[in-house]
């Protein structure tokens, strides 16, 4: 089955009892047994299962080449729930580049109960095997990252984790499981924040984990339940509902952002421009070997903190909002928004400077982003 078909009959998101084309919203927190024990079609009560989210689950699973999918109630509820696998005194393994609230929640909660983490580049091999210690069990990567756009070759990444016992974990909320399917290169996890273009509309907030290793996926549905941050019935429809045109929100996507980063490679005022398509050597190379497009985001440093408030202030079409991968194209300043959790000295360091601006492309006609993006540049032309 093509991609494209899979989106639309992968899953089990035809309901088996009434024909339905569309899975039903399951509005219920329990089930009536046949007898004690005598369950219907294995349902018991909502935190454990529910129809409409065993229809997602399976769904997203079968788009990433998996055998077990989770859906829980934000994507950060899907990354705690992954480092949930491990135990008070184990390590993990970061990349150093990576959204603000799992550098947050590394760094502040897991490292409160015992699970400590090395933030590392993980586009350099040598410098993830030499950050591994007896006590790693993890190593959790982005690619590519959030917001520079840096990308990791997932398969050496996952070959690392092999030869040294650990779980590998790969967030694809940027590249999608139309662009890219980090299990078929060897990861043992998946992770999406689903809120972004899985979902697609700015209507749910989700996460979604994928695997095909058993063990794993025993452990993870143990967590689910027994944790309880399960997605709810509703907001799982809506995601089953935004995988059908996930592929051709993403084509439409891509097409557009690759105009636009010709354009703002092109302009005077921005410094640097940040897109898997840009890079050069070994990041450019894995891109293409493990992705089949380059995305809808783009990162772009204008220079200060005043060009990139005045900016995004100047804007028609790019909505000045937190989030990414909607059908509207959005904006936003990391090192405020985004990213604010994390140390100034350590964005810095990163790269994450002050006038770093990341836009997420809409499906809008490519015509009206650019002008709209012209016409903000010459709103911040006398600012210095």
């Amino acid at each position: 089955m093509q991609k494209k078909t899979m989106m639309i009959h992968g899953g089990k998101t035809v309901d088996e009892f009434t024909g339905s084309v569309n899975a039903p919203i399951y509005q219920t927190s329990t089930y009536k047994q046949d007898g004690i024990g005598n369950l219907r079609q294995g349902y018991e009560y909502s935190r454990t299962k529910n129809p409409t989210r065993t229809a997602l689950e399976t769904l997203i699973a079968d788009i990433e080449h998996g055998t077990h999918g989770f859906a829980f109630g934000s994507g950060m509820a899907a990354v705690s729930s992954v480092v949930m696998l491990l135990n008070a005194g184990d390590h993990i393994v970061v990349g150093s580049d990576v959204y603000g609230g799992t550098y947050r929640v590394f760094t502040k909660v897991f490292d409160r109960i015992g699970i400590e983490s090395t933030f590392v580049d993980t586009t350099d091999a040598e410098a993830v095997k030499a950050a591994i210690t007896d006590k790693t069990k993890m190593l959790y990567i982005e690619t590519p990252t959030n917001p520079l756009l840096n990308v990791t070759d997932i398969a050496e990444m996952a070959a690392i984790a092999k030869e040294n016992n650990l779980i590998s974990v790969v967030d694809n909320t940027f590249m999608t499981p139309y662009f890219q399917n980090p299990l078929d290169l060897g990861a043992d996890i998946v992770l999406h924040s689903a809120t972004k273009y899985i979902g697609g509309h700015s209507d749910v907030v989700a996460g979604l984990l994928a695997t095909k290793d058993d063990k794993i996926a025993e452990d993870l549905g143990f967590i689910q339940n027994s944790v309880g941050g399960i997605l709810g019935p509703q907001d799982s429809f809506l995601l089953v509902r935004g995988i059908k045109t996930l592929a051709l929100r993403m084509e439409q996507t891509e097409k557009t952002t690759l105009q636009l980063v010709e354009y703002l490679v092109n302009n005077d005022t921005v410094t640097k421009v940040f897109h898997p398509s840009l890079l050069e050597g070994k990041q450019l190379e894995a891109q293409k070997r493990q992705a089949t497009g380059f995305g809808g985001m783009i990162s772009f440093d204008v220079g200060s903190k005043e060009r990139a408030e005045e900016l995004v202030k100047s804007l028609k079409y790019f909505t000045l909002a937190e989030s990414l991968g909607a059908v509207e194209s959005l904006i936003s300043v990391p090192s405020q928004m985004t990213h604010a959790s994390i140390p100034r000295e350590r964005r810095l360091e990163l790269g994450i400077t002050d006038g770093l601006v990341r836009i997420s492309v809409g499906i809008e006609d490519s015509a009206d982003l650019l002008e709209d993006l012209q016409n903000g540049f010459k709103a911040i032309e006398s600012i210095k």
